[in-house]
């Protein structure tokens, strides 16, 4: 079974000419079937593209345990039909009680508490995010909004082939009892067709469909979680859930080749930054005459990328502790400086990289879900437990996977977290901090029109998966669907490595081994889900083939 499923895959991403899903008035995208027909409904209903995002994100809740959750957070990048944008940031925080070195040993090297357990998660945002967007943008009954969660939860839903083989194989929910009880059958283990019931997940969703996000961060829920919490030596309390709220922020944007616009994620997300630094860098390259997937194609993105990381390692954090120095980061003259250090001909060893001096001039289980509704709406969401199933901690009697977000933030300056990524004082622990992400909910104009819908989840791959889909429909003229399919690659600086899909040809490989890159297979590299405005009129979903997701409208 799962050799016929790699052999599908492979067949997708090789075959140009896929087909989207292609719908007149509305639009969603999503990881998860049952998750995309919430939204669906919601929509047909009359709600608008934030109260069906509300709708798949609580879904997700139930179906997606490894990345949809209550228990973790996000940020949700809205363009309105009048043209105005906004962003919600409902990223977690820092616990009052945490510290700077507070995943470090006696002799100062880095623990595994920032991953795994009851110390690793930071305060969830998303039940608070998902309410502060429907109470200021949403028109549908908040009830309306939450009730599919809620009947996905009491009533369970069938588990597919995918979800599975993921509850199988999670080796942090069987270190924990509540976990391994819910979600790995007690070791028995769930089938594909058996039915996943979660009655304790279902009480909260349903309290929060009665009460708002309240019960969540002041009421039954809240006084169980910080009770749970005190019992178990984790670090979140009632005060720290009364004290979160999610920040709306303005987005990032930019004009990429005259005459379109990307409106994407601001600090404390790394990945907008990254987005637009490494377009512009690549802009004026000519990189794109090579063609989709050739060598020097891939070169010069990969040059590109690993300079942005070498920034992002220094200079990027929350910009509510941290000055973020983002005009000079995007400057022209800095732009026009990374792009003249790239050698055509050869890899730049990341030893001779370092981030840029400014001073005189920023889960791989994530998931992400694209709408668009009737009048013109388009919301862009990616929320996250950090890694898989986050901490692997359930919370007894609450049914919710809490996060393990806290290893975001630099543990150790200088030392990699579970990405491999690199951090500084800029991303340091603080109380009330957010940790620096990679979510990148991105939205692009073409002449002022809403263009493309785009995000993905993949820890510091997103940002560069995001913008590969980007370039494949912008500069190779690709439809949404063979964007999103087309084999990626990526390189983050440290460690020194190309990773490539490996869909992408030996003989592309040798040529990028030969220009001096250190070449690495990745079995796959990020899960789209991505909404293209066709010139036509139609809306164009694409999920990913490499995952079991849905695009569906009507």
């Amino acid at each position: 079974m799962r050799r016929s499923l790699t052999l599908l895959l492979a067949a997708a991403l090789l075959c140009p000419g896929a087909q989207p899903v292609r719908s007149r008035k509305a639009m969603v995208v999503s990881r998860e079937a049952n998750a995309t027909d919430a939204g669906v409904a919601i929509l047909q209903a009359g709600g608008n593209a934030i109260d069906a995002a509300v709708a798949v994100g609580f879904a997700l809740a139930v179906t997606h345990p490894s990345a949809g959750n209550i228990g973790g957070g996000g940020f949700m990048l809205i363009r309105f039909k009048d043209g105005r944008t906004t962003f919600i940031d409902f990223r977690e925080r820092a616990p009052l009680a945490a510290t700077r070195d507070m995943y470090l040993d006696k002799d100062g090297n880095p623990t595994q508490d920032s991953v795994r357990g009851w110390r690793a998660p930071g305060v969830p945002g998303t039940a608070s995010g998902l309410e502060y967007a429907h109470r200021k943008y949403g028109k549908a009954k908040w009830a309306d909004a939450v009730a599919p969660s809620v009947r996905l939860a009491r009533e369970g839903f069938t588990i597919s082939y995918g979800l599975a083989q993921g509850l199988k194989g999670s080796k942090a929910m069987a270190q924990f009892d509540e976990s391994k009880r819910i979600f790995q059958n007690n070791g028995r283990f769930f089938e594909p067709g058996d039915k996943l019931v979660q009655p304790e997940l279902a009480r909260v969703l349903d309290r929060i469909q009665k009460v708002g996000a309240k019960d969540f961060y002041e009421g039954e829920t809240a006084k169980l979680f910080a009770k749970q919490m005190a019992a178990n030596g984790g670090l979140i309390t009632l005060d720290d859930l009364k004290a979160y709220q999610p920040a709306e922020r303005t987005p990032l944007q930019s004009k990429f080749r005259d005459k379109y616009t990307i409106i994407t994620a601001p600090p404390p997300s790394s990945g907008g930054i990254g987005i637009l630094q490494m377009l512009s860098v690549l802009e004026k390259t000519g990189y794109e005459k090579n063609g989709a997937g050739s060598a020097q194609a891939i070169h010069f993105t990969a040059e590109a990328m690993r300079r942005f990381y070498a920034d992002r390692a220094e200079h990027l954090g929350d910009p509510d502790f941290w000055p973020v120095p983002v005009s000079k980061l995007l400057s022209v003259n800095y732009l026009n400086k990374l792009r003249a250090s790239i050698d055509p001909d050869k890899a730049t060893n990341s030893d001779a990289i370092k981030a840029g001096d400014i001073a005189t001039m920023e889960s791989a289980e994530t998931t992400h879900y694209s709408i668009v509704d009737s009048e013109g709406n388009a919301v862009a969401v990616t929320y996250t437990l950090n890694g898989g199933y986050g901490s692997g901690v359930t919370v007894p009697g609450l049914g919710f996977l809490l996060n393990n977000e806290m290893d975001d933030f630099s543990v150790k300056p200088g030392h990699p977290n579970m990405f491999g990524a690199l951090g500084g004082e800029a991303n340091a622990i603080v109380p009330k901090k957010r940790p620096l992400s990679s979510m990148s909910p991105t939205i692009v104009l073409k002449d002022g029109k809403p263009f493309l819908v785009v995000g993905t989840p993949g820890g510091t791959r997103i940002l560069t998966s995001v913008m590969q889909v980007i370039q494949n429909v912008l500069d190779f003229d690709m439809n949404i669907q063979d964007a999103v399919n087309f084999p990626r690659f990526h390189h983050q600086w440290r460690p020194d490595k190309l990773y490539l899909e490996p869909q992408i040809s030996p003989d592309t490989r040798r040529l990028l081994e030969q220009k001096g890159h250190a070449v690495e297979i990745a079995r796959s590299i990020c899960e789209m889900a991505s909404i293209q405005f066709e010139d036509n009129g139609w809306l164009a979903g694409a999920a990913d083939p490499r995952v079991e997701g849905k695009a569906a409208g009507y």
